[in-house]
């Protein structure tokens, strides 16, 4: 039975986004026999991980490599490379997407060059998505899979700075459009992107000099522990949280040690209470003196930066590395609008009383974001087959309290980590409650 009150028969699906997480929807609704539109308003699959992707929406930059190894992102049905390294390229994980949707079938299925402009609810249910073409399309259902690092965020501060300025966001090498050589660069940012950046930058063919701006300090963990990818390493599913994140803390303790002995700001938590920044590169540049850590910004003075404590630096170039803003233009409703990142969905993916509308890879899964989508995609395909059905409206609202409480509460609030998960555990939590749901759906049948 369809979802929303639609017709009788299998329910029509429109999905927003062809990267990692619409192409995995893809293939989950191809397999259940579901119809569906996939529109995209790229040339080709990939997302994020297409460099230079002519849609504007790639964070890429040349010498990236996913924080990910291998053997956590793959999808379940389809291996990644042997050959490949532990910690492959971006050009290789947009070749793997590309091969995963031609190995299934999906490439006529989907439509490029066209973005969903428009998502409204029709009285009589199920949806109606007009396109970039003018066109609308009714459907039962839609899943929205259009990502979250596209809409750049970056702070605001007192007075100007003359100088080159460049999110992360576009940041694409050391030499075009910008030539880094020979300049005083400042990267502002302690995540992932600030520490890639900065340790490409830093060397001496590139910048004469690099200070990172840290408005507190972090953990910065290695991509190798004993010699194996950090990320290999597993807890046993019985194993409480608190423990395992105890048990992590201590071994990363031992191994990387205090972070103010490298010269960075001393971190006002513990490790695994933010979302990790990991680099096998930034600390041994701060090492080295190639990278100068300062404080956080004060503000903006000219041709140089006003530090928090007084200190003025004459600054050429700012890398704003300061995250995004999660934004869907294509849904207008005040309940579908995050603010300031602060989204509660149920089981990160359904915001109640929207039961047709599906949120697809809107999470912070540590450590892999590849195939979170793909496990979110089995309760939409078991929804849409009406073997699923969602507990009521107060049971949600108190399930979304308990799992923000359990993946957040560990955390300190930072707009970066208002969508935290645990993949294991919420993999785990996902598929009990697919079982859930479908003794609910047996039991109003």
């Amino acid at each position: 039975m369809a979802l929303d009150g639609g017709p009788v028969g299998k329910p029509r699906t429109c999905i927003i986004g062809a990267g990692c997480s619409g192409i995995a929807m893809a293939k989950r609704l191809k397999d259940h026999g579901l119809p569906y539109d996939c529109f995209e308003m790229s040339d080709d699959v990939g997302g994020n991980w297409y460099y230079n992707n002519p849609n504007g929406a790639s964070s890429c930059y040349q010498s990236l490599h996913i924080d990910t190894s291998k053997w956590r992102l793959a999808f379940e049905d389809y291996p990644v490379p042997e050959a490949w390294p532990d910690f492959p390229h971006h050009a290789q994980l947009l070749q793997y997407f590309r091969d995963y949707t031609r190995h299934f079938g999906l490439y006529e299925t989907i439509t490029f060059n066209t973005a969903v402009a428009d998502c409204a609810r029709r009285a009589e249910g199920g949806w109606r998505v007009t396109l970039s073409s003018g066109e609308t399309r009714d459907y039962d259902a839609v899943c929205v899979a259009n990502g979250h690092h596209w809409d750049a965020r970056i702070p605001t501060y007192p007075g100007t700075f003359d100088g080159y300025q460049v999110h992360s966001h576009h940041y694409r090498d050391p030499f075009d459009p910008y030539d880094f050589r020979g300049k005083t660069v400042l990267v502002v940012g302690a995540g992932n992107s600030a520490m890639d950046i900065s340790s490409e930058l830093a060397q001496r063919p590139l910048a004469k000099r690099l200070f990172i701006s840290m408005r507190r300090g972090v953990w910065v963990l290695p991509k190798y522990i004993d010699g194996t990818p950090a990320d290999k390493a597993v807890l046993p599913a019985w194993m409480p949280p608190t423990m395992g994140r105890a048990l992590a803390r201590a071994k990363i303790k031992k191994t990387v040690g205090r972070m103010e002995d490298y010269g960075l700001p001393k971190p006002d938590h513990e490790p695994l209470d933010a979302h990790p920044s990991v680099s096998g590169e930034f600390l041994t540049r701060v090492g080295c003196g190639d990278i100068v850590p300062k404080g956080g910004l004060d503000r903006l003075d000219g041709d140089g930066v006003v530090f928090a404590d007084g200190a003025r630096e004459q600054i050429d170039a700012i890398v704003w590395a300061t995250g995004y803003n999660v934004t869907f233009p294509f849904l207008k409703q005040p309940e579908l609008t995050p603010r300031d990142n602060v989204f509660p969905l149920y089981k990160r993916m359904v915001r109640p009383g929207f039961e047709s509308l599906f949120f697809i890879g809107l999470a912070q899964p540590l450590p892999t974001l590849v195939n979170f989508a793909e496990q979110q995609s089995k309760l939409v395909a078991a929804a849409l087959l009406g073997a699923y059905r969602f507990p009521d409206a107060t049971e949600m609202d108190q399930t979304i309290v308990a799992d923000e409480a359990a993946y957040l509460g560990h955390f300190y609030d930072s707009p970066r980590h208002r969508m935290q998960v645990d993949f294991n555990a919420y993999v785990a939590d996902l598929l009990k409650e697919i079982e859930r749901g479908g003794r609910r759906a047996r039991a109003t049948a």
